[in-house]
């Protein structure tokens, strides 16, 4: 991992870690949850917050206005809109899509569950979904939710990450193998 990116994990580590204890105190651990997503969703939906919290240029004032507004606009938990104001008067919004990421990982593991990040050719089915959690879950021995996306590359087959675990069943992949069997021969 690279110095930055293990700066900028370490930082956000250190205010998910203040925030999921806070909240486990408080037993506001929902609340957070519910924070958790909404700003997941606006920072997947939002070229301009993504470029408020990675400016060098917008001041620290201007940032901490701002995400107060947002804030209270999305209804934030007191906790996490504090923590966002702290983050912002030190700087350090840059690190909130790693925040998120890092407090859903802490709140799924307080529960039992494992995450699982499933990529496949086309968009999967509710039982599909289903049955793939079920039988990730009976593999872990925790409860797994997915997190699918698309990628048409794939061709067809899945591409599962759980934990450190990757299973990759792509034709993309076999594909790949193929060609690589075939250079070795010839």
């Amino acid at each position: 991992m690279s110095e930055p990116a293990s700066i900028t994990s370490g930082i956000a580590a250190r205010y998910a870690t203040a925030l999921f204890e806070l909240g486990l105190e408080a037993d506001a651990l929902p609340a957070i949850e519910a924070d958790v997503g909404a700003l997941a969703s606006a920072l997947a939906d939002s070229e301009d917050l993504r470029a408020l919290i990675a400016s060098p240029i917008v001041s620290r004032d201007d940032q901490a206005r701002a995400m107060a507004a947002l804030a209270q606009a999305m209804g934030l938990s007191a906790l996490t809109a504090n923590t966002i104001a702290l983050m912002a008067g030190k700087r350090r919004l840059f690190v909130l899509p790693r925040l998120v990421a890092d407090l859903r990982a802490r709140i799924a593991a307080h529960r039992g569950e494992m995450t699982a990040d499933v990529a496949s050719a086309t968009p999967l089915s509710a039982e599909q979904s289903a049955r793939l959690a079920a039988a990730l879950s009976a593999r872990v021995g925790k409860d797994v939710k997915l997190n699918a996306t698309v990628d048409a590359s794939l061709i067809g087959g899945l591409v599962v990450r759980l934990g450190s675990t990757m299973i990759d069943t792509s034709v993309k992949a076999k594909l790949a193998a193929l060609q690589n069997a075939m250079k070795e021969v010839g």
